[in-house]
């Protein structure tokens, strides 16, 4: 696996393709011409045992994540929107618009395919200060669907009402991508785009640069 035209100081985020167009909501985005992260262990930064990799994409209507998962072990009980399910094998993304640290959009996908949502007021500490679970982000599409014995592909489509300038090009954020994978003998593995040195994503100052380009 390897990152493609990723440089070192962010993530330049190309158009959406489709395989197909029959509605709005049944697009297809075809992920073979974006460009891919390799997710790292977040303590170290280095190759994790199962490997993850991230794709982005967007248009003006929609902004579109992949995560495709080695998972030979699935660990996923929960099955209520906004319970912790970061307590086991899960996705997450968070999305900071300003770009300060301050406040973040944190979004989370289980195994099973259920929602996390939440605005994060960080206190500056690398730790939270206020979680808004009340505020649900709407529009928000997800499905996770297994590929084959050992691949799970997640998808998340993020609406551009979820963005307080919406979706265009020149847009700019900090984010970081996430992964917890809990193995058979119950060892949790942290992954990471941009490694935090400690096991908490709760990091801004970690958070690479997404920007979306035409």
């Amino acid at each position: 696996m390897v990152i493609a035209s990723e440089s070192s100081n962010g993530y330049r985020c190309k158009p959406a393709s489709y395989l197909s167009r029959d509605g709005e909501r049944d697009r297809v985005v075809d992920w073979s011409v974006c460009d891919a992260i390799i997710l790292t262990d977040t303590v170290t930064g280095a190759a994790t045992k199962e490997w993850t990799e991230v794709k982005a994409c967007w248009s003006p209507e929609w902004l579109y994540v992949t995560f495709l998962c080695q998972d030979r072990h699935v660990v996923s009980d929960y099955t209520q929107r906004d319970e912790p399910l970061y307590e086991q094998d899960v996705v997450e993304v968070f999305i900071d618009e300003e770009g300060d640290g301050k406040r973040y959009m944190e979004f989370q996908i289980s195994p099973h395919n259920v929602i996390f949502d939440a605005r994060v007021e960080n206190s500056g500490a690398n730790s939270v200060a206020k979680l808004d679970l009340e505020w649900n982000c709407d529009g928000l599409r997800t499905t996770v669907e297994r590929e084959s014995d050992d691949l799970l592909r997640y998808v998340i489509c993020f609406p551009a009402s979820a963005f307080k300038d919406g979706l265009k090009q020149g847009a700019r954020w900090k984010l970081n991508f996430y992964r917890i994978d809990e193995d058979a003998e119950g060892n949790r593995e942290y992954q990471a785009w941009r490694p935090t040195g400690a096991v908490n994503y709760h990091v801004p100052s970690s958070f690479g640069t997404f920007e979306l380009i035409s």
